[in-house]
């Protein structure tokens, strides 16, 4: 039995243990969105500033994003157009789903608040991508014969017994 050296259980505080915590996976992703988003900006033909972006250059950069998208759309001269289970593939293209694309700006709406925005008008917060995105959302649920609505309580029934 090893006797006690010390009154406290604490662990001894040392240097590495002082940092920072590693950032969390949100914060993580923040930050990569972030950069990713500005390196978009730099890459612009022409190259734009954080201060000069505006809502239509987000939302050119959600489309550039669709490239690498994940999520079949169907056209709609396809034949699976509105059929959420097609049973061949087609040729329709693969686009970012609405989700993601959603959770993106959301997560580049508090970049821009933490990292780059100033006084200026936040451009993630804009009319045109929210109406954006909600035009995504209906084509691809109309693409997948799914219809997005909001949750609505169902009315209570009451019996008043006199």
């Amino acid at each position: 039995m090893k006797p006690a050296t010390s009154g406290s259980c604490r662990p001894d505080p040392s240097p590495s243990s002082s940092s920072a915590p590693p950032p969390s996976r949100y914060e993580s992703q923040k930050r990569r969105d972030w950069n990713t988003f500005l390196q978009y900006l730099r890459n612009h033909k022409p190259p734009l500033t954080l201060t000069r972006c505006s809502g239509v250059h987000v939302i050119e950069f959600l489309k550039y994003l669709d490239q690498f998208g994940k999520t079949k759309v169907h056209v709609t001269t396809c034949f699976f157009f509105g059929h959420s289970d097609p049973a061949s593939p087609c040729a329709c293209p693969h686009k970012q789903a609405w989700g993601s694309l959603d959770s993106l700006i959301g997560r580049l709406r508090a970049a821009y608040d933490e990292y780059g925005g100033r006084s200026d008008p936040n451009p993630f917060a804009a009319r045109a991508v929210g109406v954006y995105l909600r035009e995504v959302k209906d084509n691809q649920g109309k693409a997948r014969g799914i219809t997005y609505q909001k949750y609505r309580r169902k009315p209570t029934v009451r019996l008043d017994v006199d």
